[in-house]
């Protein structure tokens, strides 16, 4: 383990169960990771009574909270009070290494940007998270963006290429990740004009391009990397997720409602049916990376309980242990040729 601490700044009082639940889960994720201090930013009357032991626990007064269905940046410019700000500016000032919060996605992207602070060189921040594979579950997956950016420009979908390349290598520990461009076919000449030049662009980088991959591809384990835009990313990450409610739903609807032999059958699978879902369980996963900015930033789920805010500061710890912003802004700085080739009117 890691001698050195971390600080990690929490906005308590962001996501549907706040701050009971954001709170339950910084203090499991401290009893189990010595090397962390959690900042607990929210309204003290509400947050202190839910921390029975203060051990490597700081509570910072937030008297103002964004709500989920704000204006992102409105709100984060009028309530410079607010949990989210405040956690956002203990990063930019240097108290803390790293932002967490389960709130407003977009007020987060949006403080990440203006107070955290973009990594110079990179166009556009965007929105990773890292997803199963149903046929290879030993070969989890990178896809990005998922959300921050609806629109994009090829030059954009060619850095979420490189930066999810990195992540994939640094985080997940593929050594050669395969690299393909969400698209709706797989023939070079596919899709709009943005994404027959984003096509070209990660076509002549030096990652391991593997071409175009369809939504109907994502979870068959024949991608490391998907790059998409935002828009896109997001659709997809939220068909991917309704789909699985909803089978698990209707078999479980299916078994309850059928007769001696169905129940039996049902008891027979439950087992294998678990594990199955715990694949594609968020709340085991962690959260979506906010990869571009200055320090490590990632949103769980507005729905998240105390399990997946456990597991989403875990997976920050491991990015502050590996320093992968660091490397990013490192490696940004020395390859700008690459991160910022010299691109046609139509790559731009």
């Amino acid at each position: 383990m890691s001698e050195k601490q971390f600080t990690i700044a929490v906005d308590a009082m962001g996501g549907d169960f706040a701050p009971e639940e954001i709170v339950a889960g910084a203090l499991m994720a401290r009893d189990k990771y010595e090397n962390i201090k959690i900042q607990l930013f929210g309204q003290t009357e509400k947050v202190k009574p839910l921390v029975t032991n203060d051990q490597r626990i700081e509570i910072i007064e937030a008297p103002e909270v964004i709500e989920m269905g704000e204006e992102p940046v409105k709100a984060i410019r009028r309530k410079k009070e607010s949990s989210l700000v405040l956690a956002a500016n203990a990063v930019k000032e240097g108290t803390a290494d790293a932002l967490f919060s389960a709130g407003n996605t977009g007020a987060l992207l949006a403080a990440s940007i203006f107070i955290v602070g973009r990594i110079p060189g990179v166009k556009r921040p965007a929105l990773l998270t890292v997803l199963p594979s149903i046929k290879n579950p030993k070969r989890p997956w990178v896809l990005m963006d998922v959300g921050a950016n609806a629109e994009s420009k090829p030059t954009y979908l060619y850095q979420f290429g490189i930066l999810a390349d990195f992540y994939s290598r640094k985080m997940v520990g593929v050594e050669k990740p395969e690299v393909k461009l969400l698209n709706n076919g797989a023939e070079e000449d596919k899709g709009d004009q943005v994404h027959i030049a984003a096509h070209q662009l990660l076509k002549n980088s030096d990652l391991n391009f593997q071409g175009n991959i369809e939504a109907r591809e994502l979870l068959d384990g024949s991608a490391d990397v998907v790059v998409a835009d935002g828009f896109s990313g997001n659709a997809a990450l939220k068909s991917i997720e309704g789909t699985a409610l909803n089978i698990f739903g209707a078999l479980s609807d299916t078994i309850k409602n059928g007769g001696l032999r169905t129940k039996l059958g049902g008891l027979l699978v439950k087992p294998a049916l678990k594990k199955f879902a715990s694949v594609l369980d968020y709340n085991n996963a962690g959260g979506a990376v906010i990869l571009g900015v200055n320090a490590p930033v990632v949103k769980t789920h507005g729905s998240a309980k105390r399990l997946a805010v456990s597991n989403t500061i875990g997976q920050i710890r491991e990015m502050l242990e590996t320093n992968i912003v660091g490397e990013v802004k490192a490696y940004v700085e020395n390859n700008d040729a690459t991160f910022n080739p010299p691109v046609g009117e139509n790559e731009e």
